[in-house]
């Protein structure tokens, strides 16, 4: 009672702040606000740190500071934010973000452009002092653009904690946006724990479509799901809002179980240091083959994510033969709330034990292994989870080293792991046409790079289950002139880059 107790005042806590957080700020936008994302949605790799309005599918909508303050820092980069203000407000204590844009203001432009001729470079991060560039709420900052890398045009936008540079829910500072539909439920999973649980007669995950009837509401699971011993579940999830054809993240997840609360997560904020953590939320094997994204409801050991509360970090036991009822309540910024009920059957069966493993690593210290030819370094950190590593070698005649299959399965990786590769073949003289290549399934190759060293290639991994080998890239990039008989015309020079291999490094 004690949890339920506290999670009550808590939301009944953030209820009565939110109408005055709704008035601080005006929309970025002059367009009438629409979003493309929201705050914490699952992308590849990290959390998103702001919210996507649409700009009505064309570039150069203007945009305003959302409140008085001085800019900050200035990024011009090809990828990434493309041009982005970063716009500090002391009086509130926040930092305004506005990226992808396709220009800045004149009086930002105008400086900009001294500081690049004077760095006589285009690609800058320029850090403005506070009496240099200042401006006012409502004042226009910016045209609106599709500048780095982005998909479509759009205004990305982040409020930031000015302190710590924390990524907030920018929906919480700004007027609300009509949004009356609750979130859907697309799938639930079940997942059992090695030597201590079962599911259906494995030790496998079971994923499970929810499909939904004519009018748009979830329907059951559709099979048995048959439990004995420690297990968890996911949920694939998804919000929407009124006239959008989006889909979005949802910011509230909560288990139950026999009406006992066991997991919630609450998205309002966390830190760039923590994003990745976001590959221990998610199913990252099913991630990785199918690019779906199940939210696990229990917390890997490694797991510091600060948004979860849970009982036994959300794990579940089922030692009685009975029905389990759980459900999840799944809700959005806007209060609309889906509940979606299911029943595990607890039914004893043999919970199949481990096989011994010969190279166990702990997600709490510092792991190594070596073999000949190959090693491979993970600091502490870096693993989510305690992990029986497995590793596999193929001779090959078409590469400058055999292939080494790292681990069995995708695992992510907090930060960067060491692998080394021995080459068995060392013949060419410029080392630096050496590259570590990723044989993907179908075959094909993908140039890592690593840098030549003891005989070999070093390479930084950010997650295992990879086949990798040595390979060479000694032929130079191709230029192909695009129509150049209107290039005097038209006033422009157009052409094409292209590289087999290592890819285009600068020009």
């Amino acid at each position: 009672m004690r949890f339920v107790h506290l999670l009550l005042s808590c939301t009944f806590l953030f209820a009565l702040s939110q109408p005055l957080l709704s008035q601080l700020y005006p929309y970025p936008v002059t367009v009438p606000p629409a979003l493309s994302g929201n705050f914490g949605e699952l992308r590849s790799n990290h959390f998103h740190s702001g919210i996507d309005f649409k700009t009505q599918q064309v570039v150069n909508k203007p945009i305003v500071s959302i409140e008085d303050g001085y800019v900050s820092r200035i990024s011009v980069a090809p990828g990434g934010y493309g041009l982005a203000l970063y716009i500090d407000h002391p009086s509130t204590g926040h930092t305004s973000v506005y990226a992808h844009l396709n220009s800045f203001s004149n009086k930002i432009t105008e400086w900009v452009t001294e500081q690049q001729y004077q760095l006589e470079r285009f690609q800058v991060n320029l850090y403005p002092g506070e009496g240099t560039l200042p401006v006012k709420r409502g004042e226009q900052v910016a045209l609106s653009g599709n500048t780095g890398s982005s998909g479509g045009p759009h205004l990305h936008f982040e409020i930031r904690d000015r302190a710590t540079q924390d990524p907030l829910d920018a929906l919480e500072f700004l007027p609300a946006i009509a949004d009356t539909r609750a979130p859907d439920v697309r799938g639930v999973a079940f997942y059992s724990f090695a030597g201590k649980g079962v599911v259906n007669g494995s030790i496998q995950p079971v994923r499970v479509t929810v499909n939904s009837d004519g009018a748009g509401n979830p329907l059951g699971l559709g099979r048995t799901i048959n439990a004995w011993g420690r297990i968890g579940v996911g949920v694939k999830s998804y919000d929407r809002m009124d006239g959008q054809a989006n889909i979005y993240g949802v910011k509230y997840v909560r288990l139950y179980v026999d009406d006992e609360p066991v997991f919630s997560s609450t998205i309002r904020r966390f830190s760039f240091e923590e994003t990745r953590m976001l590959n221990s939320f998610v199913d990252f094997e099913d991630w990785k083959k199918r690019r779906s994204f199940f939210m696990k409801s229990f917390l890997e050991p490694g797991n510091t994510l600060p948004f979860f509360e849970t009982k036994n970090r959300g794990y579940i036991d089922i030692t009685e033969e009975r029905p389990y009822r759980l459900r999840y309540e799944l809700e959005d910024h806007a209060g609309n709330r889906l509940t979606y009920r299911f029943t595990v059957n607890g039914k004893k069966q043999s919970i199949p034990q481990q096989s011994p493993c010969q190279n166990w690593m702990a997600w709490n210290l510092q792991n190594s292994f070596m073999e000949p030819g190959f090693t491979l370094h993970i600091p502490i950190g870096n693993l989510y989870d305690d992990l029986c590593f497995s590793h596999e070698v193929t001779e090959s005649q078409n590469h400058f080293s055999d292939h080494h299959q790292v681990h069995n399965r995708p695992v992510p990786l907090h930060n960067r792991a060491e692998m080394w590769i021995g080459l068995h073949t060392d013949t060419l003289r410029n080392k630096d046409n050496y590259g570590v290549v990723r044989i993907n399934e179908n075959g094909s190759e993908s140039w890592m790079g690593g840098r030549y060293t003891r005989g070999g290639m070093t390479l930084h991994l950010r997650e295992l289950g990879d086949r990798y080998a040595v390979a060479a890239d000694s032929i130079p990039p191709v230029i192909t002139p695009i129509e150049p008989g209107s290039w005097a015309s038209q006033r422009r020079i157009r052409i094409r880059l292209r590289d087999n291999k290592s890819g285009i490094a600068s020009f």
